[in-house]
């Protein structure tokens, strides 16, 4: 099935931190960004979401060390805000495309109502 998407298909990850309903999601945000410059954004998205909404600053920080980044530097990268901006630029770009939660899809440039189970985004691909 996924082969009949070879070169038609494109996934981009960008943040978008519901801060009302988890207060420390944008200092998760900013962690994997932290992570990614030590080339492990996806290990470390992975981890934080395996910590189910525990994500205060030791829990972040364990979750670095777990995987075996420099947790030091990301301390460092949060204290100073290294990422906030690259954060909120994607805030920012999800708000002006009506982005209102996560998850988000966009099929064909267009942001997709419908389920996203992947037979309905299948679907989406197909008929756009």
């Amino acid at each position: 099935m996924y082969a009949a998407l070879d070169g038609r298909l494109r996934f981009g990850f960008r943040h978008f931190p519901l801060r009302e309903r988890h207060p420390d999601a944008e200092r998760a945000a900013q962690a994997s960004e932290a992570a990614a410059a030590q080339d492990a954004f996806w290990p470390m998205h992975d981890a934080l979401y395996g910590l189910r909404g525990r994500l205060g600053l030791e829990d972040i920080l364990g979750a670095a060390r777990d995987i075996g980044l420099d947790a030091d530097r990301i301390r460092a990268d949060l204290d100073a805000g290294t990422y906030a901006e690259r954060v909120r630029r994607d805030v920012e770009s999800a708000l002006a495309t009506g982005v209102g939660g996560t998850p988000t899809f966009f099929v064909g440039g267009v942001r997709h109502e419908g389920a996203f189970d992947v037979q309905s985004l299948m679907a989406a691909l197909e008929a756009g």
